[in-house]
């Protein structure tokens, strides 16, 4: 009886704590939902566009991010998810490793940024440069772009005649486009008490100077429009930044913890094995 007992309790006995295991369940499938939610919130921009990707914009297409970036967190989470669910070793080898992967290439990524703020500011500059050349070309990178126009309050990258970069918006004579040396309606400064956006308000503004174009637009480059709101905003700032490192950090420590499962089954099976043989009468024995 002791010994029915006592294996039973062998193979029933789990080393990890159950809060812990529903924890990372818990996390896992409220990250699978939303990455189910964000590939097809992307999955749909895309195919509302209906247009085939214009070269050169595919690594800046907010449709293919969001898909990108969900299939990610599908993969990840699922792994985490199931692995903690059915308790499987392999899944969550799999989900630590990814999650642990992805904490660091942020971690790295910040750090760099930190020290060789010119070069991430070039390297930013850069997508932001293939925004305002293809900003006619994909609708949804036009959005993007006059959201964060309008909400920095800033014209361009560096200041408002970037826009020349642009096919429609460009300065030259030989131009023949109806915006040339305009920037969107987006730089416009809003006018209290006007209702209706005035679609033309920056038209012919690349043409003059900074002091008359403040009037009509915001002058400034989105640059350094960020990195004043950046540091006036540096406790937002490093609150965000810690509340992404928590949820993963301790995601990924709790992943890890029920890696050791592997090492409590291994244990238990040898003192199973050795317990049997301790109760075995002499007879059995060779």
């Amino acid at each position: 009886m002791d010994r029915k007992h006592y294996l039973d309790r062998a193979e029933t006995f789990s080393f990890i704590n159950p809060w812990i295991r529903y924890f990372l369940f818990f996390f896992s499938f409220l990250f699978w939902v939303f990455s189910l939610l964000i590939v097809a919130i992307g999955v749909y921009a895309k195919v509302q566009k209906a247009t085939d990707t214009v070269r050169g914009t595919f690594l800046i297409d907010p449709a293919v991010i969001l898909i990108v970036v969900g299939v990610v967190m599908f993969f990840v989470t699922f792994c985490g998810c199931i692995g903690a669910l059915r308790e499987n070793l392999r899944l969550l080898k799999t989900f630590s490793l990814s999650l642990s992967l992805v904490f660091l290439t942020q971690l790295v990524i910040a750090i760099l940024g930190f020290f060789y703020s010119d070069q991430a500011r070039d390297t930013l500059g850069r997508f932001v440069k293939k925004g305002i050349v293809h900003y006619r070309d994909d609708l949804d990178l036009q959005n993007v772009m006059d959201y964060i126009q309008k909400e920095f309050q800033c014209c361009g990258w560096n200041n408002y005649t970037d826009w020349s970069w642009n096919l429609y918006f460009n300065c030259t004579k030989e131009n023949p486009s109806s915006e040339r040396c305009a920037v969107p309606s987006s730089c416009c400064t809003p006018v209290l008490g006007e209702a209706v956006i005035n679609t033309m308000c920056g038209f012919g503004v690349q043409t003059l100077d900074r002091l008359e174009a403040n009037k009509s637009i915001f002058p400034v480059g989105c640059a350094d429009r960020a990195v004043l709101w950046m540091e006036s905003h540096l406790f937002l700032v490093g609150a965000l930044a810690l509340g992404l490192a928590l949820p993963q950090g301790s995601i990924t420590i709790t992943g890890h913890l029920n890696k050791y499962k592997m090492f409590i089954k291994v244990l238990k099976i040898e003192m199973s094995s050795l317990y049997s043989k301790s109760l075995a009468s002499p007879a059995d024995l060779p």
